[in-house]
């Protein structure tokens, strides 16, 4: 006895809610062969073929099933489902939609059309529909998650801790949330809660990769790098192609003692395998205009062309820019732009927003746009966009500011560093691009303060030496507590204060110190807070103490520009000779140190000179702004002539770093 399509749907549906789908298949396109208007069979092998992948496909069935029955807000939303997963945003904002049409109190459709309108920029839309669908489903956890996720992004990271534990209230095995929660903690400076989100979601999801890049990053803060660094090589094992977590861990070996091995390398050449050597094929040979005089077209690329520290080194540079020689056109990948962004775009030529956009559709554009040179901003820091540099789409690229160091990229030409950081033959072994050294400083500042004012000198009105640290915290090691411990020691009652947020490692490091000699109470923790305030802190510090072997970069600018000098002790790597090189230029090599022991002398004698404090305390903003590394004119000179000079030499032959084959 033959089967009828409604017995053969009846079975089909029975498999494919079973997870069958094997079974239930073969059963649908029965249907299809005798019945090619069986709406019913064509929406669910849409679905089946979504659930195994095949978006164009599911695509295609629905759509056809929404032809011949287009009455049913479930196959639009399925339809919605699958052009969002093919990234064919406008047409899945459609069908989200036509659902609400007909059904207007669906928060799950509000939650996902949300989510396709962010994609797009249009963020207050986003949360608009996000709070819809709150509004109509309290317990509807995607819409509280997504909601928390844009104010996070927005900075407001209390009210999306309250949305994350709203979502949890609801679902508490959420682990999505837990790690959101995780992350929005972390921001907010609770760094043990944080840590704890993160665990939790590992206890939920042991193989959950993003959890443990991100318990990484909150290790990281709290100091604990081998640590943080194991959490990344676990979410690489869990997934080689997780190139995030492959940068988190380079950048974050930058910060350890100088390695005697290999190993930073190898990590670079992981980083190669499984990110830049896939791409090679996309790599286009390059016929530009060889003329060494004709203006340069410069592109820069960067996720940070707001309000953050890279804005204090390119406010100088793009203001000061030769426009007649050079046209500066601007990669910005800035999800929120703010009054800097808006500053730093009106010093250039060409403004690409790059935000939502893949890294092959970005180096498509830099190609169009024929840029001469290509400049990365980032390196391996956070949201880099270093595998459209992989792509090779200008003939001439080079790194820059992120920090002193390597990409370790075979298709990153040059680096920009000066003679201070890099004297020649020194660290070339390190580098696989080739060092373009300016003749004064890697940094040009500009404090972007209008406000903030020198006060007197601590020490002389309360009687007590206060030395200070505002460095990223993560520099804060044991070999540095040390040695801060032995200046303490010398100078009688003196205080320390140290810049992190709340959490375990305060006590920790309160208790290395007084194993060390030093009592908890001349210890001092300050947290986060935004730029005036931070520089206020500069107002009760008398002396900043320098980190080993990362020392202070721009933390260290802005101590000399609120009068705190700062006591450094030259590294072995480029990143520890930062102290040197901003003192030289200051004129102040008195304050560089070769030695610990040279440190603890330098600083306790300053301490116990109150005069030539008061001095430096009342001459310092001057010194910085006579000095080259507040001249913005000179230095912009000085990367224009590297520029030049890169086009005059052309591409370079990558270079092996140590331990490579």
């Amino acid at each position: 006895m033959v089967a009828t399509n409604a017995e053969l749907f009846a079975l089909a549906l029975q498999q494919h809610q079973a997870g069958h789908l094997q079974a239930a298949e073969p059963l649908y396109r029965q249907i299809l062969q005798s019945d090619p208007q069986h709406a019913d069979a064509l929406h669910l092998l849409g679905v089946m073929a979504h659930q195994v992948g095949d978006h164009a496909g599911s695509v295609e069935y629905i759509s056809r099933a929404i032809e011949i029955n287009g009455d049913s807000p479930v196959a639009y939303s399925n339809l919605a489902i699958a052009l969002h997963d093919l990234r064919r945003i406008p047409e899945a904002i459609a069908a989200y939609r036509r659902v609400l049409e007909r059904n207007p109190q669906d928060a799950k459709t509000y939650s996902n059309l949300g989510v396709a309108l962010k994609s797009q920029g249009l963020l207050e839309e986003a949360m608009a529909c996000y709070r819809t669908a709150i509004q109509w489903k309290p317990d509807c956890v995607e819409a509280h998650n997504n909601l928390g996720i844009e104010l996070k992004d927005q900075g407001q990271t209390a009210a999306a801790i309250d949305c994350y534990r709203r979502a949890l209230d609801w679902k508490p095995d959420y682990v999505e949330v837990h790690n959101n929660l995780g992350n929005a903690l972390k921001d907010h400076d609770a760094l043990d809660d944080a840590v704890a989100s993160f665990r939790r979601a590992l206890q939920l999801r042991p193989d959950y990769s993003e959890a443990h890049n991100n318990l990484g990053n909150a290790l990281k803060d709290q100091g604990k790098l081998d640590e943080a660094l194991a959490c990344y090589r676990r979410a690489i094992e869990l997934n080689p192609q997780f190139v995030n977590a492959h940068s988190n861990l380079i950048y974050t070996r930058v910060f350890c003692p100088s390695p005697t091995d290999h190993e930073p390398w190898a990590d670079h050449q992981q980083w190669n395998l499984h990110h830049a050597a896939p791409l090679a094929p996309c790599i286009e040979p390059h016929l530009p205009d060889r003329s060494t005089d004709r203006r340069l077209r410069i592109g820069y690329v960067s996720p940070d062309f707001r309000d953050h520290c890279q804005s204090f080194f390119m406010t100088p540079l793009l203001s000061s820019h030769d426009r007649e020689a050079f046209e500066i056109v601007c990669y910005a990948d800035v999800a929120r732009p703010d009054q800097i962004t808006d500053r730093l775009r009106a010093h250039v030529d060409i403004w690409r927003n790059i935000v939502g956009q893949s890294d092959e559709q970005v180096a498509q554009q830099i190609r169009q746009d024929q840029i001469d040179i290509l400049v990365d901003l980032t390196m391996h820091m956070a949201h880099n966009r270093l595998r459209v540099f992989a792509r090779k789409p200008a003939p001439i690229q080079a790194c820059w500011l992120a920090y002193p160091g390597t990409t370790g990229l075979p298709t990153m030409d040059y680096r920009l560093t000066d003679l201070h950081l890099d004297p020649p033959g020194l660290n070339d072994q390190n580098y696989s691009e080739e060092s373009m050294r300016l003749p004064d400083s890697f940094w040009c500042y500009d404090p972007l303060d209008d406000e903030s004012s020198v006060t007197p000198l601590p020490a002389a009105e309360q009687g007590v030496m206060t030395f200070g640290c505002l460095n990223n915290f993560c520099k804060v090691n044991a070999t540095t507590l040390q040695l801060w411990a032995q200046v303490l020691n010398a100078v009688v009652d003196s205080r320390l204060v140290i810049l992190t947020g709340e959490g375990s490692h305060r006590q920790q490091t309160r208790d290395m110190l007084r194993q060390a000699g030093v009592d908890s109470d001349r210890v001092t923790f300050v947290p986060h807070r935004p730029r005036a305030q931070y520089l206020n802190y500069y107002h009760d510090i008398d002396i900043g103490l320098d980190t080993v072997p990362y020392n202070g970069h721009t933390t260290s600018l802005d101590s000399f520009w609120m009068g705190v000098p700062v006591v450094t002790l030259v590294g072995e790597t480029v990143v520890g000779r930062a102290g040197l090189c901003q003192l030289t230029n200051l004129g102040l090599p008195e304050l560089i140190a070769e030695t610990p022991a040279e440190f603890v002398r330098i600083t306790t004698e300053l301490a116990h000179d109150l005069a030539r404090l008061s001095e430096l305390r009342a001459t310092l903003r001057s010194r910085m702004q006579a000095s080259p590394l507040m001249d913005a004119p000179r230095f912009a000179r000085h990367i224009e002539a590297a520029y030049r000079e890169m086009w005059q030499r052309g591409p370079t032959t990558p270079r092996q770093l140590p331990g490579q084959p």
